[in-house]
C-alpha cells in the first residue's frame, strides 16, 4: 500500500451506546478528516488532531475498532501503533478514529497532625480520575490517593492551558495518612473536570520538589505580557525584538524570522503547523514599531528551548547584569547553569561568556571609548594632584601605544622618605586589549611596597622599557644614585646605563631571574636534587658578604658541574653578588618586591583602562592614608621592622669584647666568635653587616655602647619614623566623576591597540612570582634524566 493515503475520520465529542448483541456504536461530536500513509509519525498525526479540535495533545487517547470487531477498542500510542491501523484496514479508503478526553476531579482537605507540643495543618489535594466507561455511557472513579497525596498551603491551580498538574510541594506517598481520616476537616469540593496527561503514573510518587518547568516559569513570569497584541507599540525594531525574544522564554516556544530588517519583522512558531504568528512594522514618519497583526494561539507543545538559539548576547547581557554587578566574578560556567535552572535555556560556554562581556561593557563602559578618553584623563591627573606625572603616545595610526603615571604623592614620597632602591617589574594584562603593566616600586622604612610609578604599554619591547625609564627620570629630578633591581635579559641593562648614566646608578640582577637562567642554560642531564643544589649554592654566594665565602660557595658549585661553575663567572657577579657590588642594594635580592601592586593591576585588568588606572589610583591613596594614620601612633625612633632587628643584635653584644686600635678612636677590633674591625667614623664593620642593612650590626653597637653613644643615630635615616613619615605625607587626590563626561570631547584621538586577546582561556600565572622547579623524568633502569624506563634505549 506504499504511496496510498488513507483517510482517518476523526470524531470527539460522542457517546458510546452498547446495542444487543455487545457491539459498541457511537453517537454524536463532531467529526473531522485526515489524510495519512505508511510514513506517517504518531507524533505528527497527534500534533494535527489536537490543533483541530484546539485540545491539549497529553490530555487525549486516541482510538480505533478492528475490522468486524467493534466490541474492543484498540488503542494508538506510537508510531508502530499507527502503522498497524493502517496495515489492518489496508482494504478500505478511510478509517474511523475516536478521541476520548480524560477528565479528574479534585477534593481538598485538611490534615492536623500533631508535630511535638505544636500541630501542623496540611492542606491535601486527593485526585480521582473520571473516565467514560464504554459499556454502561457513564463513569467510573479511580482515587488517584495511590500516586501519592499533593499538599500545599494553597490548592494546586490547573487550567486548560496546563499538560500536567506541577504542584509546588509533595509529600511522599510513604507518608502516613491516619486510616479513618479522624482528623480530616473537608474544606471543599471543587468539582471541576481539569485535562490532564493520561499518562501520569497511578502507583508512583511524585518527587518532593517543583518540576523545572514551573521553576522556569517562575523566573520569567515578568516577560509572560511583554507581547499583548495588535496595536501595542516600541520604541524601535530592537525593543520589540528584545521583548519578542524575553515572550517566547516566558511562553517556552521557539520562534524563527521569515522577515527581519529595520522597519518590519514578520516572525511565526518554530514548530512545523503551528499557527501562531506575529508582523510589526513601522508606523510612518516615526521609528515607532508597532503590532499589525497577531495570531496568539498555539497548538505545538511549546517546550524548553534547549539549545539556547533564541538567547542573543544581549539578552544574556540582560539577565546576568544586576548580579554581576554585585559578582564581578561571576563565570561564565556559573551562568550557564544559572540560565539553565531559572529559564530553562541551556547555553553553551562561550554565549555565557560573550554575555558577560557585554555585560561588563554596558556596567563600566565600553573599552573603545576608555582610549578616546586618555587626553582629558591625564589632564585630570595632573590638574588634580599637582606634580604628578601622566603622559601617553600613540602610533602613526593614532592606535593606543603606551601611558605612564607617576603621582606626586608617590615620587615626593620616593624622594623624602625611601632608600634610592626601585624594583622594577611587569605583569601581563588579560583585558580585551591584552597590553603589560610595567611598574617601579620602593621598600619604605619598614620594608613595605611602596608604588612610584606605572605605566601600561601594548607590548614588553627595549623601546618601551627606555620610554618608562626617560618617564621615571622626569618625575623623579632630584634623585641619584639609585640602585634598580631588575631582570638583567629583557632590555633594562642597557636602557638604564642610556637613561642615568650622569647619576651614579646601579643595576643589580634579581637573583631568581638569574637562577632561573642558569638552569636553563644548562646543557647536561641533571637530576631536580643537584639543580636545587646549584640553585641554593648560587644564593649562598649571591648573599655572602666577603670575596673569599662567594669564592666558597661557587667552588661548590665547580665541584659538581664545571658547566655551571663557568656560567657563573661569565654572569658578572659585580651586577648581584654582595661581595663584588658597589651598589646598595639592602639585601634584597630579587626584583618581585612589589606583589601586592601585581596583585592591584591583576584585579583590575578587566576594566577599561582609565577605569583600571583609576582603580589603582585609588588603592595608592587608601594605602598612603592607612599608613600615615598608623604611623602617627608609633612612640619609636625606628620603624618596628627596624625596631625589633636592631634589639636584636643588641642582645649579641653581651658576649663581645672591644679593643682600640689607634689613637684616633674611630677604629676598634671586635671579639667573639671571629674577630672584626669597626670603623666607626666610615660606618664600616668587616663583616659587612652594617654596610648591607643599614643598620648597626652587633660588633658596632658593641663599640657604640662602649664611647657611651646613642646606636640610633647609626642608624641609616630611612628607617626612622620620621622618613616613614615622610614618605607618606601627600595624599592622592580623587578625579571627580563629573569631570569624565567630557573626555570624548578630546582633540586627539586614541583609538584601541590593533592586539586583541588570543583564543582560549587567558594564563592565570602572574610575573614575578617564582614557580617551583618541575621534577624531570628519571628512568629506572639507567638512572638517566629526560626519560622514564618505557622509552629508554640502555637496555634495548
Amino acid at each position: 500500500m506504499a504511496g496510498k493515503k488513507v483517510i482517518a475520520i476523526c470524531q470527539l465529542g460522542g457517546v458510546f451506546k452498547t446495542l444487543s448483541d455487545g457491539s459498541l456504536s457511537y453517537d454524536g461530536g463532531d467529526a473531522h478528516a485526515i489524510d495519512i500513509d505508511e510514513n506517517s509519525k504518531y507524533s505528527d498525526f497527534q500534533m494535527e488532531v489536537a490543533e483541530m479540535f484546539n485540545c491539549i495533545r497529553g490530555s487525549m487517547s486516541i482510538k480505533y475498532f478492528l475490522p468486524g470487531n467493534r466490541k474492543t477498542l484498540i488503542t494508538i500510542s506510537n508510531d508502530k501503533d499507527l502503522q498497524r491501523m493502517i496495515k489492518f484496514h489496508g482494504n478500505s479508503s478511510s478509517i474511523d478514529v475516536y478521541i476520548i478526553m480524560e477528565k479528574f476531579l479534585l477534593q481538598m482537605f485538611r490534615i492536623c497532625l500533631p508535630v511535638g507540643d505544636d500541630k501542623l495543618d496540611i492542606h491535601v489535594i486527593i485526585c480521582y480520575k473520571e473516565q467514560q466507561d464504554s459499556s454502561q455511557n457513564g463513569s467510573s472513579r479511580t482515587t488517584l490517593s495511590e500516586a501519592g497525596i499533593l499538599a500545599d498551603a494553597t490548592p494546586c491551580v490547573l487550567d486548560d492551558d496546563m499538560d500536567e498538574i506541577s504542584p509546588r510541594v509533595l509529600l511522599d506517598s510513604a507518608f502516613d495518612v491516619p486510616d479513618d481520616l479522624a482528623n480530616v476537616e473537608h474544606i471543599a469540593n471543587i468539582d471541576q473536570h481539569m485535562a490532564i496527561a493520561s499518562e501520569v503514573p497511578l502507583s508512583v510518587s511524585l518527587p518532593l520538589s517543583c518540576s523545572s518547568d514551573e521553576k522556569h516559569m517562575k523566573a520569567a513570569q515578568q516577560w509572560q505580557n511583554n507581547i499583548t497584541g495588535v496595536g501595542q507599540r516600541f520604541n524601535n525594531v530592537n525593543e520589540f525584538r528584545d521583548a519578542l525574544r524575553k515572550y517566547s522564554i516566558a511562553h517556552q516556544f521557539a520562534f524563527k524570522y521569515k522577515k527581519n530588517d529595520s522597519h518590519r519583522v514578520t516572525v511565526r512558531c518554530k514548530a512545523e503547523g503551528c499557527p501562531w504568528r506575529i508582523h510589526a512594522s513601522r508606523l510612518s514618519t516615526t521609528q515607532l514599531i508597532c503590532i499589525k497583526k497577531m495570531n496568539p494561539t498555539h497548538t505545538c507543545e511549546g517546550s524548553i528551548i534547549t539549545t539556547g538559539h533564541q538567547a542573543t548576547r544581549s539578552w544574556v547581557a540582560g539577565v546576568i547584569k544586576e548580579k554581576l554587578k554585585v559578582s564581578p566574578n561571576y563565570k561564565p560556567k556559573d551562568i550557564v547553569t544559572d540560565i539553565k535552572e531559572q529559564y530553562g535555556v541551556q547555553l553553551n560556554y562561550f554565549q555565557a561568556w560573550r554575555g558577560k562581556e557585554i555585560a561588563k561593557e554596558q556596567l563600566q563602559g565600553s573599552y573603545k571609548d576608555a582610549y578616546g578618553q586618555l587626553p582629558f584623563f591625564c589632564q585630570q591627573i595632573m590638574d588634580t594632584n599637582p606634580g604628578s606625572l601622566a603622559t601617553f603616545t600613540t602610533k602613526d595610526d593614532s592606535s593606543f601605544h603606551r601611558l605612564f603615571v607617576s603621582f606626586h604623592a608617590s615620587s615626593y614620597g620616593f624622594q623624602q622618605g625611601c632608600r634610592p632602591l626601585l624594583f622594577l617589574g611587569s605583569v601581563p594584562l588579560k583585558s580585551k586589549y591584552q597590553g603589560t603593566l610595567l611598574a617601579a616600586t620602593a621598600p619604605d622604612g619598614d620594608d613595605d611596597v611602596f608604588p612610584v610609578a606605572f605605566a601600561v604599554v601594548d607590548t614588553v619591547t627595549d623601546d618601551n622599557w627606555l620610554w618608562f625609564l626617560q618617564q621615571l627620570k622626569a618625575a623623579l629630578p632630584t634623585c641619584h644614585g639609585i640602585t634598580f633591581v631588575a631582570d638583567r635579559e629583557n632590555g633594562l641593562k642597557n636602557s638604564i646605563s642610556d637613561v642615568f648614566h650622569d647619576d651614579s646608578v646601579y643595576h643589580a640582577y634579581c637573583l631568581r631571574c638569574l637562577s632561573e637562567q642558569l638552569i636553563r642554560d644548562l646543557k647536561g642531564q641533571f637530576s631536580h636534587e643537584v639543580k636545587r643544589l646549584i640553585v641554593d649554592d648560587i644564593y649562598a654566594a649571591a648573599y655572602a658578604p666577603r670575596p673569599e665565602d662567594f669564592q666558597k660557595c661557587i667552588e661548590s658549585i665547580k665541584s659538581i658541574s664545571l658547566e655551571a661553575y663557568n656560567w657563573v663567572i661569565e654572569s658578572e657577579p659585580v651586577h648581584w653578588a654582595n661581595a663584588f657590588f658597589p651598589g646598595a642594594r639592602y639585601n634584597h635580592m630579587t626584583s618581585n618586591f612589589g606583589e601586592m601592586f601585581y596583585s592591584w593591576a591583576s584585579d583590575a585588568h578587566e576594566l577599561p583602562i582609565t577605569q583600571m588606572v583609576d582603580t589603582i589610583r585609588g588603592k595608592i591613596m587608601e594605602l598612603i592614608y592607612t599608613r600615615r594614620a598608623a604611623s602617627n601612633h608609633w612612640l619609636s625612633r625606628l620603624t618596628p621592622f627596624r625596631e625589633e632587628r636592631l634589639e636584636k643584635e643588641s642582645i649579641k653584644v653581651c658576649a663581645l669584647q672591644v679593643f682600640n686600635l689607634g689613637p684616633t678612636g674611630n677604629k676598634f677590633e671586635v671579639g667573639g666568635d671571629s674577630i672584626e674591625v669597626v670603623d666607626i667614623s666610615n660606618y664600616d664593620c668587616s663583616c659587612k653587616a652594617w654596610q648591607l642593612t643599614g643598620l648597626p650590626c652587633c660588633h658596632a653597637i658593641a663599640v657604640i655602647g662602649c664611647l657611651g653613644r646613642d646606636p640610633y643615630d647609626y642608624c641609616a635615616r630611612y628607617f626612622t619614623a620620621e622618613s616613614y613619615r615622610l614618605t607618606y605625607s601627600e595624599s592622592v587626590n580623587p578625579i571627580p566623576s563629573e569631570d569624565k563626561k567630557d573626555f570624548s570631547q578630546a582633540i586627539v584621538t586614541v583609538t584601541p591597540p590593533p592586539t586583541r586577546r588570543p583564543p582560549g582561556r587567558p594564563s592565570t600565572k602572574k610575573l614575578g612570582t617564582q614557580e617551583p622547579n618541575k621534577r624531570q623524568l628519571q628512568c629506572s633502569r639507567c638512572k638517566c634524566i629526560g626519560h622514564n624506563k618505557s622509552t629508554c634505549k640502555e637496555f634495548v
